[in-house]
């Protein structure tokens, strides 16, 4: 998977690269796999992986060599556990896929397509860190890469079974298919998690600064402080009234041997 430069330089991406699974090993087990899972796998795929291999009392989705490449389309906070083991003794890439670009499509009663639209929401990197949080205890180790893989994905929804809830909407997600891969960066460095802050913040910021300059809600801009602050890479250096102020930390090499 080549990389080329990320905005900032703390990262590095794919730049747009059509998902084109046609093109990839025909021999790959995605039995019973959701179909954005499925495709991802196809799509990071290369000649002589092999998949759904047991390594120890765990499954990789791909092993290539000695690295296990993790695909993970649902919440992380299933992989705790199987990366904390993994990383003792190997290297693993972990990939998340973000929406940068969604298309909705709403099913009827019948099953059959109603509407289609370009849902108004452009998802970015900062985005994944609402999945990191969960694994902030094994980031910047030097076993581990993430690879934020930016999408443009089709989620389709059909009329909820059963009556609603009092706060659930009247649909529900039928599955979620890649229609094309955008961009990838990598996180292989602490220093590199430094990308979720816009590099023209000026320093000292608050969360209410970052919030505003990532254009995301204050929860995103608290969580980015929250793993990067965990993570090292970012330093309390006071308070502005009840506000922390953060400072980037550059340089910084992550103590694993706790």
């Amino acid at each position: 998977m080549p990389d080329a430069s990320f905005a900032g330089g703390a990262a590095s991406a794919r730049s747009a690269v059509t998902a084109r699974t046609e093109d990839r090993p025909s021999h790959i087990g995605t039995l019973n796999e959701r179909p954005l899972h499925a495709a991802l796998k196809r799509w990071a795929a290369e000649d002589g992986d092999r998949f759904e291999v047991p390594v120890g009392r765990y499954v990789a989705d791909i092993l290539r060599g000695e690295e296990v490449i993790e695909i993970q389309t649902g919440s992380t906070a299933v992989l705790k556990q199987k990366l904390a083991t993994l990383l003792g003794h190997r290297a693993v890439r972990l990939l998340l896929p973000v929406a940068a670009k969604k298309t909705i499509v709403t099913l009827d009663e019948d099953g059959v397509e109603a509407r289609s639209r370009l849902s108004p929401r452009r998802g970015s990197l900062v985005d994944a860190v609402r999945e990191l949080v969960s694994l902030r205890a094994v980031l910047g180790d030097p076993n581990l890469s993430v690879d934020v893989v930016l999408i443009h994905e089709e989620e389709v929804r059909r009329p909820r079974r059963g009556r609603a809830g009092r706060w659930q909407r009247d649909w529900e997600v039928q599955e979620r298919k890649l229609i094309e891969v955008i961009d990838c960066a990598s996180l292989r460095h602490p220093a590199d998690y430094l990308a979720f802050v816009p590099a023209a913040l000026a320093e000292p910021f608050t969360t209410a600064d970052l919030c505003r300059a990532i254009e995301r809600p204050r929860r995103t801009a608290q969580q980015v402080a929250y793993v990067l602050r965990e993570m090292g890479v970012l330093d309390a250096v006071g308070k502005r009234g009840n506000a922390i102020l953060y400072e980037r930390h550059f340089g910084h090499e992550r103590d694993t041997t706790d």
